[in-house]
């Protein structure tokens, strides 16, 4: 029998107004208050009635969470934090992604996909040219979950450069000098860096480093075998890096791989660190140490965004940051 608001009412100890207030985000409510039906909410697993909802006030009470690819590792505990955060907002959410190439333009299927939703929460750190325009286009209030530089839109992501050089900082604690990065976008081969490659080159400055012709390796996408090619090419350069920074764990798994392959130890040859603290990067031999962000922050503000866009939507876009930790594991023992 599907859990009613008399239900969530009786669980909370307070009034079935109440409930409806806090379940469609009304203002005048303590926040005491909410935080006990919202709580409520989520132990009993209430769910609106959406048709109903969507007469009373014309919204759905749906909101779209849009991934470049589902394969990514993180992205189940991403998913999951975002279910929660939006259940206590009263929402339900829908999954989308991109496809395994995010360079591409997005057809007008995807741009618009999926329909009926209140709003976009796009996860995607390489943003498809042409979703952001269509999405607010129409209208529909979008949240990025990552490190964009579009100012018109509302954005919890990592502080990508402050993620890299604490990374970087950390490998050259451990006497690591030939710090060479992999994950840098083919355009700042030309352009401007974006915000983990200046992180990481500030603490190489820093550091009174130089960055050695080639260190830098830009990928296409962040793929396992992207990775291991960028690894292998590095360990075949003249001056073999001790180190290898990649911008996230499914390359840094690559590297690990193909470390294995070149027949070189990590960490005695070539320390190995990725940004993003996977669920395999936990369980690879060696344990690689990795840059952890926190999810359910990400989500609960990203929820908190969408329902703040929907009550004003002319209000100037926000930026939120992610807190995140150097967690040292396995992969980047000390040199020695």
């Amino acid at each position: 029998m599907a859990t009613t608001l008399k239900d969530v009412a009786r669980h909370a100890r307070v009034s079935v107004k109440t409930v409806s207030n806090v379940v469609n985000d009304h203002p005048h409510v303590s926040d005491d208050l909410r935080r006990r039906v919202r709580a409520a909410v989520q132990e009993l697993g209430y769910r609106p009635n959406l048709a109903a909802r969507t007469l009373r006030t014309g919204r759905t009470g749906l909101l779209a969470l849009i991934v470049a690819d589902v394969e990514t590792p993180g992205l189940c505990g991403l998913a999951r934090e975002v279910v929660r955060a939006a259940a206590g907002q009263g929402f339900r959410v829908v999954v989308d992604h991109l496809g395994p190439d995010t360079e591409r333009p997005a057809p007008p299927t995807r741009a618009g996909a999926p329909p009926g939703v209140d709003a976009v929460l796009l996860g995607a750190d390489v943003v498809p040219p042409g979703l952001v325009d269509a999405r607010l286009g129409a209208g529909t209030p979008l949240v990025l979950l990552g490190e964009s530089r579009d100012p018109r839109c509302d954005q919890v992501a990592l502080d990508g450069a402050g993620a890299a050089a604490d990374a970087t900082d950390h490998l050259l604690r451990t006497g690591r000098r030939r710090i060479a990065a992999v994950g840098a976008r083919p355009a700042e081969a030309d352009g401007p860096p974006a915000p983990r490659t200046a992180g990481y080159r500030r603490a190489l400055r820093r550091a009174g480093l130089d960055l050695p012709a080639g260190y830098l390796r830009t990928t296409a996408q962040h793929r396992y075998e992207d990775g291991y090619r960028a690894a292998r090419w590095l360990f075949a350069h003249e001056q073999r890096p001790d180190a290898i920074l990649c911008y996230s764990d499914r390359l840094a798994i690559g590297a690990l791989r193909a470390a294995a392959d070149a027949g070189l130890r990590v960490p005695a040859d070539v320390a190995v660190m990725g940004i993003g603290d996977s669920e395999e990067g936990r369980y690879s031999r060696p344990m690689l140490t990795s840059v952890s962000a926190d999810p359910a922050f990400l989500a609960r503000e990203a929820v908190a965004l969408v329902t703040a866009r929907l009550d004003r939507p002319d209000a100037a876009p926000a930026r939120i940051t992610v807190p995140h930790a150097v967690l040292p594991r396995e992969s980047t023992r000390p040199a020695g």
